[in-house]
């Protein structure tokens, strides 16, 4: 499955940039090597980095990599739910909120990394365990229409997204 074959009208708007930066990529293949990716640039950070703002307002890198986790989470369970036919109309999530309260600067980054290791392998069973009928299916989150493959990418596109701004703002 590549990304080219999706339609726009399999996600919202808001995640166009994470999809179309992702350029034609086959889900399965970015799945694992984007976890490849942020683990080797990320996982010999020093602390002082770890937990170094760019600005008063903003994440650390401890709390960006939990933020990506709980995006991950968020929308694979999604994805779960739409590949079941599931008609609900699930609700959106606050990620200040989440960050807030996820205690990502009291944790050892190995930990975090491992947990996100885990997740991503986890994501990577869920979505290869989807048929070729569920993957286009479509459910509904925070109002938005989206499809189970969308949501793939959006998970992709998303972490790709942090990493960058990580690249750019705090490296």
């Amino acid at each position: 499955m590549n990304s080219n074959e999706l339609n726009e009208n399999e996600y919202a708007p808001f995640y166009k940039n994470y999809i179309k930066a992702l350029g034609n990529v086959n889900l399965f293949e970015v799945l694992n090597s984007s976890l490849e990716e942020i683990l080797k640039t990320l996982k010999n950070l020093p602390e002082d980095k770890l937990l170094f703002r760019y600005d008063n307002d903003k994440w650390t890198i401890k709390e960006l990599l939990q933020h990506i986790i709980d995006a991950e989470r968020i929308l694979s369970y999604r994805a779960l739910r739409f590949s079941r036919n599931d008609p609900s109309d699930l609700q959106g999530f606050d990620e200040d909120w989440y960050v807030g309260n996820s205690n990502g600067n009291e944790r050892s980054f190995e930990d975090i990394l491992e947990e996100f290791t885990y997740l991503r392998k986890a994501s990577i069973s869920l979505f290869n365990s989807f048929t070729s009928e569920m993957m286009p299916m479509l459910g509904t989150a925070n109002e938005s229409i989206m499809s189970v493959r969308a949501l793939g990418f959006i998970i992709v596109g998303h972490q790709m997204h942090h990493l960058k701004i990580i690249k750019e703002k705090y490296l």
